[in-house]
C-alpha cells in the first residue's frame, strides 16, 4: 500500500508540474481571435512576420501606405498583433504600425541626413515621453531625427524594433537596440553614427556614446535597419 500511495503521489506531482509549466508558458500569450475582415493601411514600412512577435521570420515587407486585410488578432505580452493578408501572403504585423487613417508616402531619408540631424540634437534634455526639442526620450529622439530627414517611423521602441531588420554590419543611420535597461526585453534605442559610436537620448541629455562603454556594451542587443 505504501508503494502504491507513493506512486500516486509522484504521478500527481508530475502532472501538477506539467500543468504549471503549461500555464506559465501560456501566460504571456492568448489564443488567436478571429475578427471581421477589416482593411487597414500600413503607417510605416512594416515587416510582416510568420508569427505574432519579433522573433518570427519576415515573410514580406509591406511598404508604407499598403492596404492590408486584418483577419485575426493575438495579444503577446502587452502588444497586440494583427493577422493580416497582404502581398498575396498571410502573416502577422504589430497593430501599432497599422492605421485606419489615410497615409501619405514620402521620399526615403538618406543615412547621412539622419546622422547629421541626430548629432545636431545633442545636448537637449532627456524627458520621458518627450518627442520635441524641449526634451526627448530615446524613441522620441529617433522618431524626430528621421521625421526631420524625410521618413516617418514608429513612435515607441518596440514599434521601431518590429519595423526594422537585423544587420550584422551596421552603417551610419542604422538603429542600435539595447535590452534590460529599465525593463526586461528591448527597452532602449539609439542611432548608429559610425566608428562604434551611437547618438541617443539617455541619461540627462541627448549625447554621443561609444559602444565600448561598459554599461551599454552589457545591454547591447542588435543593429537594425529600416
Amino acid at each position: 500500500m505504501k508503494k502504491v500511495a507513493l506512486s500516486l503521489l509522484v504521478a500527481g506531482s508530475l502532472a501538477f508540474g506539467i500543468t504549471t509549466e503549461h500555464s506559465q508558458a501560456s501566460a504571456n500569450t492568448t489564443e488567436v481571435a478571429s475578427v471581421q475582415n477589416s482593411t487597414y493601411s500600413t503607417a510605416y514600412n512594416v515587416n510582416v512576420r510568420s508569427g505574432a512577435g519579433t522573433g518570427h521570420k519576415i515573410v514580406t515587407l509591406a511598404k508604407k501606405g499598403t492596404k492590408v486585410s486584418v483577419i485575426g488578432e493575438k495579444k503577446v505580452g502587452k502588444q497586440l498583433w494583427f493577422q493580416v493578408k497582404v502581398n498575396g501572403k498571410t502573416g502577422w504585423a504589430l497593430s501599432s504600425l497599422l492605421t485606419k487613417k489615410a497615409v501619405t508616402t514620402s521620399s526615403a531619408a538618406s543615412s547621412s541626413k539622419v546622422v547629421e540631424t541626430a548629432k545636431g540634437l545633442t545636448g537637449i534634455p532627456y524627458r520621458f515621453g518627450g518627442t520635441t526639442t524641449r526634451g526627448f526620450d530615446c524613441s522620441g529622439f529617433v522618431q524626430y531625427a528621421f521625421k526631420k530627414s524625410g521618413k516617418s517611423v514608429a513612435r515607441d521602441t518596440l514599434g521601431q524594433y518590429a519595423q526594422t531588420k537585423k544587420v550584422s554590419n551596421p552603417k551610419p543611420g542604422d538603429l542600435v537596440f539595447f535590452k534590460n535597461t529599465y525593463r526586461p526585453g528591448i527597452s532602449h534605442v539609439g542611432i548608429y553614427i559610425g566608428n562604434n559610436k551611437f547618438v541617443h537620448a539617455g541619461g540627462k541629455k541627448s549625447q554621443v556614446v561609444s559602444l565600448d562603454n561598459r554599461y551599454w556594451k552589457s545591454k547591447f542587443d542588435s543593429f537594425k535597419r529600416f
